[in-house]
C-alpha cells in the first residue's frame, strides 16, 4: 500500500530541514541523489522545443537547473515559507544577482551603511558604474530611512544583524516605509540564518544567503541562495542569472542540502554557547566592549529579542590597546582559529579592520563603528568551557 502524500507546509522546522524538497529517483535511495551532469537528453525533438519555450518543466542545461540543485532550493524555500528559491555559486553572487536583476541606470537604491565589505563595494562602487544612484543611511535611525526612501527608490538593501558590529535594523518599520514608496526590500540574513529570523514575516520581498556559512557549516564549499516570490524569480532572477552564469555546482548544492539537515541543531547550540561566551567576555580585563544581540547591554536588545529567537553565533568585542592588542590576542589563541570565515563548527576569529573590511577604507570603517581594537568571533561547536578557557588565557597573555 502506498503511503499518503505528505503536506510539508504543516511540518515543523526540523522536519522541513531533513525532508523538504526530497525527490527520490526510481532507485529509492535514502540520501538525496547527486546528479553530476551538465546536460540533459530528450526523447523527441519536440520535447526539447517545448522545454526551451518554457512549455515543459524538464531540465535543459546545468546552468539553468539540476535535480540536486532543485532539492536544495525547494528545501530552503519551504523552511522560509517562501514561494521560490534560486541557488547560486556564492553568497556574493546572490547579493549582486538580487540587486542587479531589478536595477537599471537611473534607479535609486537605499542601503544601510553597516555592511559586509564586499556588499559595501557593490553598493558604493560597482552599481554606480551602471548609473544606479545609491544612498547610505544609519540603519538604526528610522528618520534617516524615512528621509532617504522616496517615490524614486526602486530597492532597499540591508543586513541585520550587520557584519561585524551586530547592528540590528527594525525590519517591520523599514519594510513599511519601502512598501509605501513602492520599493522592494532585499535582506541579507546570513548572520541570523533562517533558523533564528524570518524577514519575510516582516514584509521583506527578497532574502539573500551565503550558504558557505551556516548552511554548509563545515568550511567545505561555496554557495548562495536568493529566496523570493515566484514572480520575482521568474520575471527578474531567471532572465538575469541564466544568461550571466553564476550557477552553483551540483556537488556544492548537495553538500548544502545535507548541511541543512543539521542547521537548526548547530545554530541553536552555537547561539547558546555564544551567549555564554559574550557574558564571560564582558567581565574580562582588557575587554572594553562586547556586542551580542541578546545581551542586555546591546543598544537594541529589545528589538533583537523581538526579531531573533536567539542571539546568533557571532560575538564581536573590542580590546584595549587597538590593533596591536587585537593581534596579540589572535596570536595567542590555542583552540580558536584565525580565519575570516564564519558559521563553521570550528570557532573562528578575525580582525575586521585588516581583513573583511580592509578595502572599504578607514573613513567607511569609522562610520560603521569598526575600530582597530575590534575582533569578530564565530562560535563553533567545541566544548564551551574550552573556548572560554582559550579566550581567558589569550587575553591574559596579550
Amino acid at each position: 500500500m502506498k503511503k499518503n502524500k505528505p503536506n510539508p507546509a504543516r511540518w515543523g522546522d526540523a522536519t522541513k530541514l531533513v525532508r523538504g524538497g526530497l525527490h527520490r529517483s526510481p532507485f529509492g535511495e535514502t540520501s538525496e541523489a547527486l546528479y553530476l551532469n551538465s546536460g540533459f537528453v530528450y526523447d523527441e525533438p519536440e520535447t526539447a522545443e517545448k522545454r526551451f519555450a518554457g512549455e515543459d518543466d524538464g531540465y535543459v542545461y546545468g546552468r539553468y537547473g539540476n535535480p540536486t540543485v532543485t532539492m536544495f532550493e525547494e528545501r530552503l524555500a519551504l523552511l522560509e515559507g517562501a514561494e521560490a528559491c534560486y541557488a547560486l555559486a556564492s553568497g556574493m553572487a546572490s547579493v549582486f544577482g538580487a540587486l542587479a536583476c531589478q536595477l537599471k541606470a537611473g534607479d535609486h537604491l537605499v542601503s544601510s551603511r553597516a555592511l559586509f565589505g564586499s556588499c559595501f563595494q557593490i553598493v558604493t562602487a560597482i552599481l554606480p558604474r551602471f548609473g544606479i544612484k545609491t544612498t547610505l543611511v544609519d540603519g538604526k535611525d528610522m528618520k534617516a530611512w524615512k528621509a532617504a526612501i522616496t517615490r524614486d527608490t526602486k530597492c532597499v538593501f540591508l543586513e541585520t544583524p550587520s557584519n561585524p558590529t551586530l547592528e540590528v535594523i527594525d525590519l517591520a518599520a523599514v519594510c513599511d516605509l519601502a512598501k509605501t514608496a513602492g520599493a522592494n526590500v532585499v535582506v541579507d540574513n546570513v548572520f541570523a540564518t533562517p533558523v533564528l529570523q524570518r524577514p519575510l514575516t516582516y514584509g521583506a520581498d527578497v532574502i539573500v544567503y551565503s550558504g558557505t556559512k551556516h548552511m554548509d557549516g563545515q568550511g567545505r564549499v561555496l554557495g548562495g541562495a536568493i529566496v523570493s516570490t515566484r514572480k520575482f524569480k521568474e520575471d527578474l532572477l531567471k532572465p538575469f542569472l541564466r544568461h550571466t552564469g553564476p550557477s552553483i555546482s551540483p556537488f556544492n548544492a548537495w553538500l548544502l542540502l545535507k548541511g541543512l539537515e543539521t542547521l537548526k541543531l548547530r545554530v541553536e547550540a552555537q547561539s547558546a554557547a555564544a551567549l555564554r561566551i559574550a557574558g564571560v567576555l564582558a567581565g574580562l580585563k582588557g575587554v572594553t566592549r562586547v556586542i551580542y544581540p541578546h545581551l542586555d547591554s546591546h543598544p537594541q536588545a529589545a528589538l533583537c529579542r523581538k526579531q531573533m529567537t536567539l542571539g546568533g553565533t557571532m560575538v564581536t568585542f573590542e580590546v584595549e590597546g587597538g590593533k596591536k592588542k587585537a593581534f596579540d590576542l589572535l596570536r595567542h589563541l590555542e583552540i580558536i582559529d584565525i580565519s575570516n570565515n564564519l558559521g563553521d563548527v570550528k570557532s573562528l576569529m578575525t580582525h575586521p579592520a585588516s581583513t573583511t573590511h580592509r578595502n572599504i577604507g578607514a573613513e567607511a570603517r569609522a562610520s560603521m563603528g569598526i575600530t582597530d581594537g575590534m575582533v569578530r568571533l564565530s562560535v563553533g561547536l567545541e566544548d564551551v568551557d574550552d573556548l572560554i578557557g582559550d579566550l581567558k588565557q589569550a587575553m591574559g597573555r596579550s
